[in-house]
């Protein structure tokens, strides 16, 4: 089975995570989307990210009634920070007989370079990269020609601006999930 793995803190998760995983789905890229929830992602900033758990419920909400979307806590039995390639390897020893691919923005791939043992991953993974608005497409292929560059459709959203939006009490409801945005107001999340 070929598993698209799509690594983020999903703070919140928001409809173009979802979107990305089921067009992977639609198109034949794979035959499942594993949404990797990070801890602590080694290259972001921490202070605006909520409990790990809270996310993965999330998570398990936005995707319930999508069978070939998964959410997968490997990342909270490891070491923190969490490094990719870390993952990818556990991953590989503990399902032998599927083949794994990472899935990353155009943003992520433009700094690839700072990924720990980013070369180690081109050599070992396919890298799928879809499009984030602002970052070329083309400087992705010429720095990294052996990654995959899809198509997809750009999704003009951000976790950083959704909970930016529920900070300043702005609507967010159209950019989310109805379970996700539920979960958000009763657990009072994001409001600072």
């Amino acid at each position: 089975m070929h598993i698209a793995l799509f690594f983020g803190s999903f703070n919140p998760v928001h409809l173009g995570h979802l979107n990305l995983g089921k067009y992977m789905i639609e198109n034949k890229l794979a035959d499942e989307v594993w949404y990797v929830v990070s801890p602590c992602n080694p290259l972001k900033d921490q202070k605006d990210l909520i409990d790990e758990f809270l996310r993965l419920d999330m998570l398990i909400e936005a995707i319930k009634d999508q069978p070939q979307l998964k959410a997968s806590d490997i990342e909270f039995t490891m070491p923190i920070p969490s490094y990719t390639i870390d993952t990818l390897n556990k991953l590989a020893v503990d399902f032998p007989k599927h083949i794994f691919s990472l899935v990353i923005g155009s943003d992520n791939a433009l700094i690839f370079d700072k990924w720990k043992n980013y070369n180690e991953i081109l050599e070992k993974y396919d890298v799928i990269v879809y499009p984030r608005k602002g970052y070329d497409f083309a400087k992705v292929a010429g720095l990294y020609p052996q990654m995959k560059l899809v198509d997809t459709p750009v999704y003009d959203i951000s976790s950083t601006q959704i909970r930016e939006f529920v900070s300043h009490k702005k609507n967010v409801a159209q950019w989310l999930h109805p379970s996700v945005y539920q979960f958000i107001i009763e657990n009072n999340l994001y409001t600072m």
